[in-house]
């Protein structure tokens, strides 16, 4: 969900999951967009970065530090009493900086019966950090040596977890490392009527500037929904990257 000029929030101080009265005033109320999205593609698991939770910056509450010898922490953690629950779906987190501080594991509401959360994490995440999803029963996947590697981070939920399709709902940085890593098969957007601008406001792709040599991904159109307020639903196949 972006504005006409792709931008996602409205100021680089507002998170993406917790939104703005003004951002609101520009979507249809009633419409739960996450609904849609899983009724659309049927997904075993929804994909966000830290930056939707936590603004760039803020200074997370301080963990213990971990006492012993941290190097099993960075084996990935999937305890089976969470794990084997039939039907289970991932409300996958991607936080190699240990950043956020989590209220749920399992999320509250009929909807969202059967998702737990998932952390991606890297050899560089803190052991702090760690050691405390591990105290929390929260799992975690160790993707990656400076940062997490989605590539691999894929390849480990489906390996793993069975996961066969995951729909991404994160801000710009996420979804410009998913178009830089090829890992992009459609895009589906809903285009507010609406023009935002300012520099720094997260957009809809934050990726690094193309490589020289280095081609824009070039996307095939499916559909393309007018809606009476003025809203527009695209849908986009991913042709190449580049």
């Amino acid at each position: 969900m972006m504005s006409i000029d792709g931008r996602l929030t409205l100021a680089p101080d507002v998170l993406l999951l917790h939104g703005d009265p003004r951002w609101d005033a520009l979507t249809v109320p009633g419409i739960d967009v996450y609904q849609g999205l899983m009724s659309a593609y049927q997904p075993q698991a929804l994909l966000e970065g830290s930056g939707s939770f936590v603004l760039p910056g803020q200074v997370s509450d301080p963990l213990p530090a971990y006492p012993g010898d941290p190097g099993a922490l960075y084996q990935s953690y999937l305890p089976q009493a969470v794990v084997q629950q039939p039907g289970r779906k991932w409300f996958v987190v991607v936080d190699s900086r240990g950043r956020v501080r989590w209220m749920f594991k399992e999320f509250p509401g009929e909807t969202w019966s059967g998702w737990h959360l998932l952390v991606l994490t890297s050899r560089q995440t803190p052991a702090e950090y760690l050691a405390y999803l591990r105290s929390q029963e929260i799992p975690y996947l160790v993707a990656g040596n400076e940062r997490v590697d989605l590539g691999q981070a894929v390849e480990a939920l489906q390996r793993e977890l069975g996961v066969e399709q995951i729909v991404a709902t994160g801000g710009g940085q996420l979804s410009g490392a998913l178009l830089r890593s090829s890992l992009i098969d459609e895009i589906s957007l809903e285009v507010l009527p609406a023009a935002i601008g300012g520099a720094g406001v997260p957009s809809l792709f934050d990726a690094p500037p193309l490589l020289a040599g280095q081609l824009p991904t070039r996307l095939k159109l499916l559909e393309c929904r007018p809606q009476p307020d003025g809203r527009l639903l695209l849908y986009y196949r991913v042709l190449n990257s580049g």
